[in-house]
């Protein structure tokens, strides 16, 4: 599928091709580097607060004593008994912080009382996989084994990302399902980054807006380290998976014309073949990130209503007891 102008929404065209020009596709060694000075800039941004959110911060320890840092996010009034959401960031599995999704924590929180645990997990330019995964899972058994304290409901348990944190959020429902020791009553992978074969007729584009197949294949190789060309596992890229029964409901969206299109319509249709309740839509002439990159266009806000309708009914209807 080749990428042309008229196949883009009028509203995105515009910022799609200034942020294009920001992404540095030229070499893998030029990506990896922006990488790495992307990290060193968003840095800058750790501890910034969300008007109108009770923001504080923690750290969580690994086994090995090292140190997770936590974002969590409330409402300004106290809470009780609300639906507890991980939210895992974006950037590639390389780059981002916590404080880049301030946002969509606030859409979440005005659309349903909740309390979001927003970590800064291990990004691929310092640790490939499992760091990121064991990261976020560590966060979510914290979460499960402090939900009184922190107001949330135990069987109430919600993960959700963007991009990689799509991803992150895919594979953590796997991950938490067959390790048995926590229950997800909903999951939230907005067009993840899950598939590093990229053999679908998407995941080949290599002219789309923002995120191209080459980004995609050189933010893989750094993810997955030495994995890489070996049995990966679908802990690491979850539409690896066969085995999609007894996963949480739910709610995911993405562009027509950008390269995670073909994995994410495949695992919504993997999730309905299981039995999963999914709410999908996927929206023409969009590219990767585009509710982001264009909050204000009109596509954009259908998609962020689109998804705030879906976290509204699984907060007020899913739920999963823990055991």
């Amino acid at each position: 599928m080749n990428i042309t102008p008229d196949m883009i929404d009028n509203e995105l065209k515009l910022r799609g091709k200034l942020l294009d020009r920001l992404v540095t596709k030229s070499t893998e060694e030029k990506f990896i580097a922006s990488m790495h000075n992307s990290k060193k800039q968003m840095d800058k941004s750790k501890g910034k607060d969300v008007k109108g959110l009770d923001c504080n911060e923690v750290l969580i320890s690994r086994k090995d004593d090292s140190l997770i840092r936590v974002r969590i996010y409330k409402p300004l009034y106290p809470v009780k008994d609300v639906p507890g959401v991980l939210w895992m960031h974006g950037g590639g599995y390389a780059q981002g912080v916590p404080e880049m999704s301030g946002k969509m924590y606030q859409r979440l929180i005005e659309t349903k009382d909740c309390v979001i645990i927003a970590p800064d997990y291990r990004l691929s330019v310092e640790a490939p996989y499992p760091a990121a995964l064991e990261d976020c899972y560590e966060v979510l058994m914290w979460m499960k084994n402090h939900a009184n304290e922190l107001g949330i409901r135990a069987d109430q348990l919600m993960v959700g990302g963007e991009s990689a944190g799509g991803g992150l959020t895919a594979a953590l429902s796997l991950y938490a399902r067959d390790r048995g020791e926590v229950n997800l009553a909903f999951q939230m992978p907005l067009y993840p980054m899950m598939d590093d074969r990229m053999e679908t007729e998407s995941a080949r584009e290599n002219n789309a807006p923002v995120w191209n197949s080459d980004t995609n294949r050189w933010a893989w190789k750094l993810y997955l380290g030495k994995l890489e060309g070996q049995d990966v596992p679908a802990y690491a890229a979850a539409a690896r998976a066969a085995d999609y029964r007894e996963l949480p409901p739910a709610a995911t969206f993405v562009g027509d014309i950008e390269p995670f299109r073909d994995e994410t319509v495949q695992y919504v249709e993997n999730l309905r073949s299981a039995g999963v309740p999914v709410d999908f839509n996927i929206y023409k002439g969009a590219y990767h990130g585009f509710d982001i990159i264009h909050s204000k266009a009109e596509i954009s806000r259908a998609a962020r209503d689109f998804l705030m309708d879906s976290f509204k009914y699984a907060a007020e209807n899913y739920f999963a007891p823990q055991t």
